[in-house]
């Protein structure tokens, strides 16, 4: 009868740390599934997400492993962390453009370098008359661009509705005063692998 009892004690101990291990390992997230108010289903697609992402970025570069971070919630990827130039972020940005299921990306990746106040107030003007421009035309749908700005060149990424609205976007930033160069990383809604119904 004793040795029932802890056999019992024993296996309900090794199955409800199973539970907690599986909750943390599988979803990466140190969430309880139960308090996750993502489906598991959503979950998992979120984690192998990430999992597909974190490994194509390695692959590009190793020295990514430790200084950019990705995070999916609900197929919207989140990228942190710093690079040295505008076109590793320009690269890492389309990486998670190309992930299979990306709804959104929102980069937040900073560049290294010195701080140059002069150049750093003129890239914050050029982004916001951008931004101002891309609101006040009704044609462009200015919630589906990301501007970041870098030495007067201008980035914009995004999905734009129609080729005519892209085609608007990149007219826009070449018309802003002092713009060097406009880099656009812009995707058709049409060219998407997975379009909302």
């Amino acid at each position: 009868m004793k040795s029932k009892f802890i056999l019992v004690v024993l296996l309900g101990i090794i199955l409800s740390s199973c539970v907690g291990v599986s909750s943390k390992g599988i979803f990466g997230t140190g969430v309880s599934v139960a308090l996750d108010p993502r489906t598991v289903g959503t979950q998992m697609d979120d984690s192998i997400m990430q999992k597909n992402l974190a490994g194509r970025i390695i692959i590009k570069d190793k020295k990514y492993l430790i200084s950019v971070k990705s995070k999916v919630l609900d197929g919207r990827i989140f990228l942190t962390g710093k690079v040295d130039t505008p076109e590793e972020k320009l690269l890492l940005t389309k990486l998670a453009w190309e992930t299979k299921g990306a709804r959104s990306v929102r980069n937040d990746i900073k560049i290294k370098e010195e701080f140059n106040f002069k150049r750093s107030a003129k890239d914050i003007l050029i982004t916001s008359q951008l931004r101002t421009a891309i609101i006040l035309n009704k044609n462009i749908k200015a919630t589906n661009y990301q501007i970041d700005t870098y030495k007067k060149k201008i980035y914009v990424y995004g999905i734009a509705l129609t080729a005519e609205e892209k085609d608007l976007v990149i007219s826009e930033a070449k018309e802003i005063l002092d713009v060097e160069d406009v880099i656009a990383s812009i995707l058709l809604v049409e060219d998407l692998r997975i379009q909302k119904e």
